[in-house]
């Protein structure tokens, strides 16, 4: 009779477990960031030598910026005009590549601003002239990303933190940290605001994450790991995804990587 009890009472201590694990399993699946479709509705040329740090529409015109690394003597620290139908920057700057390695770029008030890689400087350019007006001092540690709310700058730092900065003295509004369930999210790259939400690159990967500006938490993923592939395959020396544009007038979205032969345009619901 013991045995008897004993093997019931063991059936239901099994059982109690297997909807336990079943429950924690349904719980991480609801908590999962969804993957947001998208399909490709054209694709433009993009030069070989653009080490593409920035990527924006001002006034429907798409800009490029990029910067210069020693591995790759062809590629310039720049910015300017992307020409369409040859992928060519109709360069409106260019800084010293041995000084300063160009990063992220946005336009506001009148203004272009732009980060460079680990000099903690940032320049500010007149938009109409281009001419230099001023430069500025960030706190983080390295500049990356760069875009704008239509009041504050928000910067990336390869880190997990988004920086914002009065674009008047510079000094930091806010942070906010990005965390994907929790979890600190790292490599936080080139920067779009489209709609109230930031989407950023992630470095190394072939991952835009798009994040609730209120409370950081990223609320959907895009994967361009078949865009990826297929530039990849045209051009063996392709490196990572890095670059996401947004045309609020048209409604188009444009997606690139460093030293890709293409640029596509594609359609998600954002």
């Amino acid at each position: 009779m013991k045995n008897i009890k004993l093997i019931i009472l063991l059936f239901l201590f099994f059982i109690s477990c297997k909807e336990k694990n079943n429950s924690v399993s349904i719980s991480l699946k609801n908590n999962s960031v969804p993957t947001l479709d998208y399909e490709v509705s054209g694709y433009h040329p993009h030069d070989t030598t653009s080490f593409t740090e920035g990527f924006l529409v001002y006034k429907g015109d798409l800009y490029e910026s990029t910067g210069a690394t020693e591995d790759l003597p062809q590629t310039k620290s720049l910015f300017g005009v992307v020409e369409l139908k040859t992928g060519k920057i109709q360069t409106k700057v260019e800084i010293d590549k041995i000084k300063y390695f160009g990063e992220g770029i946005t336009f506001l008030n009148g203004k272009i601003y732009q980060l460079t890689y680990k000099t903690k400087i940032g320049f500010v350019y007149d938009v109409n002239s281009f001419k230099k007006i001023g430069d500025f001092i960030f706190p983080s540690n390295e500049g990356w990303g760069l875009s704008n709310d239509g009041k504050n700058l928000i910067m990336s730092d390869g880190t997990n933190v988004l920086t914002y900065l009065n674009p008047n003295d510079f000094k930091v509004v806010k942070t906010i940290s990005v965390t994907e369930n929790n979890i600190a999210q790292q490599n936080l790259n080139e920067l779009e605001y489209i709609n109230g939400y930031i989407y950023a690159n992630i470095y190394t990967t072939n991952q835009i994450v798009k994040i609730n500006p209120q409370n950081g938490n990223i609320i959907g993923k895009i994967d361009v790991t078949s865009l990826a592939n297929e530039v990849k395959n045209i051009y063996p020396n392709s490196l990572e995804t890095n670059g996401i544009a947004f045309d609020s007038i048209s409604d188009r979205i444009y997606i690139t990587g460093k030293l890709w032969p293409k640029i596509y345009e594609i359609k998600f619901k954002h």
